[in-house]
């Protein structure tokens, strides 16, 4: 397991990684600006006037390309980057993608035309027609963008791209994560290279807070659609921090197309194996957080059905508000886990004879027969093994260990094996998000 001492060695590690593939370049800036929705009160303290920080990044192809995908939230109320995105994705190729953070751009009045003349700008200035580029926004739902302050930092933006490394921008379209988040995977000739941001409001369908990915392997743009898909599923789609789904939720692959194409499979697992990666940094930087908690469902049975039976009781139990306090608390409250599992079978009607179920938390059981497994040593080896695997809730500038709380549920009608990862519930992530917007 990787473990890091201070921010400095995990950034290292992080720029080693970091590599643009083939055919890319990416660039970012900063601005300022007084949000108009921030209340003016006289009493307010000084502070509370300064302007707000935002970062623009930029991450395009040195030529158009048609091998890209990309998958959205299933909100009802989507942002309107998803809105355009969803038109765009339908188009023959793409140039780049054009991210800020700290505003979402989410149901707000001109929303839409409002990230249409910054992508038209974008395309003046890099001679691309504004259409070849898809907007991605991160931060705070109901606020406008500036857009007057980011048409201005447009020009320095293009001109600062470089095909060097992703690093500035992972850091650059953080909101409330407290580190950046970069994967790689090589394969054959070429490289595939992600990045995410997100800590809180996560609990995706379809899709992902936002992450993007880059390519310079030739996948045929159907092959590459559907690993996309198939990757999200398998990966970000089997996480929790906190039970909400984003209106920005955004997973884009791109690929430039210069390295020899590896067999679809090989390509399927690599990106696979990253996106895990990625969906595993997210939850370990998820807001508040101070245990990463891994759930196996097995034994559901076969079919689609089964399966979705495993992903449900494994994302009740890491959402139950008592599951996630108790193991905040280093509790070993067996008690919550049989709970929130009983609620979640009984209310889908799922028939499963209580008997044949067996729970293990940290390798040790826990529940078999159809009753608990527990004496004094078994609870005091439970809350030693829960402490080992905690982090520091209130300050996470570095991952210090990847350890995680591993809790495997057993259903007894055999089949595949679903993971899901969820989190703990923890002081900090109610004064995070008690105190966001202020």
């Amino acid at each position: 397991m990787a473990l890091y001492n201070s921010q400095t060695e995990y950034f290292k590690a992080l720029e080693k990684r970091a590599l643009l593939p083939a055919g890319f370049l990416a660039s970012t800036c900063a601005l300022e600006f007084q949000p108009r929705e921030k209340p003016t009160e006289a009493d307010r303290p000084a502070e509370a006037d300064r302007p707000a920080g935002m970062n623009l990044s930029l991450i395009c192809l040195k030529e158009e390309s048609r091998l890209f995908g990309a998958v959205f939230t299933r909100s009802s109320f989507p942002g309107a980057p998803v809105l355009i995105g969803r038109k765009r994705i339908g188009q023959e190729t793409i140039k780049g993608i054009l991210i800020n953070n700290k505003i979402a751009n989410v149901t707000v009045r001109g929303g839409e035309e409002d990230a249409c003349a910054l992508l038209e700008d974008l395309g003046r200035l890099t001679g691309v027609p504004a259409e070849k580029y898809i907007p991605a926004s991160t931060g705070v739902i109901g606020w406008k963008l500036p857009l007057k302050e980011m048409r201005q930092a447009l020009p320095g933006l293009v001109e600062s791209l470089q095909d060097a490394t992703i690093f500035p921008v992972a850091r650059a379209i953080m909101t409330t994560d407290s580190y950046p988040k970069i994967r790689e995977k090589k394969l054959g000739e070429g490289r595939i290279l992600g990045i995410a941001k997100g800590a809180g409001m996560i609990e995706p369908d379809l899709a992902t807070l936002l992450v993007f990915l880059m390519t310079d392997l030739k996948i045929e743009r159907e092959a590459l659609r559907e690993s996309l898909k198939s990757c999200v599923d398998q990966s970000f789609n089997r996480i929790s921090v906190d039970g909400d789904q984003s209106t920005s939720d955004t997973a884009v692959l791109m690929s430039s197309g210069l390295k020899p194409a590896p067999a679809p499979e090989e390509f399927r697992e690599a990106l696979l194996s990253l996106c895990l990666e990625l969906a595993e940094d997210v939850v370990r930087n998820g807001e508040g957080v101070g245990h990463v908690i891994k759930v196996r469902v097995l034994g559901a049975g076969d079919g689609p059905s089964s399966s979705r039976i495993a992903l449900g009781a494994g994302k009740a139990i890491v959402n139950s508000p008592l599951v996630k306090t108790a193991v905040f608390g280093n509790d070993p409250n067996v008690g919550r886990i049989i709970a929130a599992l009983g609620d979640y079978l009984g209310s889908t009607g799922a028939d499963f004879e209580v008997r044949s179920i067996t729970i293990r938390l940290g390798g040790i059981e826990i529940f078999s027969r159809g009753v608990f497994s527990l004496d004094p040593k078994k609870e005091d080896l439970l809350s030693g093994y829960l402490k080992s695997c905690s982090l520091d809730s209130s300050s996470k500038g570095f991952p210090r260990h990847e350890r995680q709380v591993e809790l495997t549920v057993d259903l007894g009608r055999g089949g595949e094996t679903v993971e899901v990862l969820g989190a703990d519930l923890s002081y900090d992530y109610v004064r995070e998000n008690a105190d966001y917007r202020s």
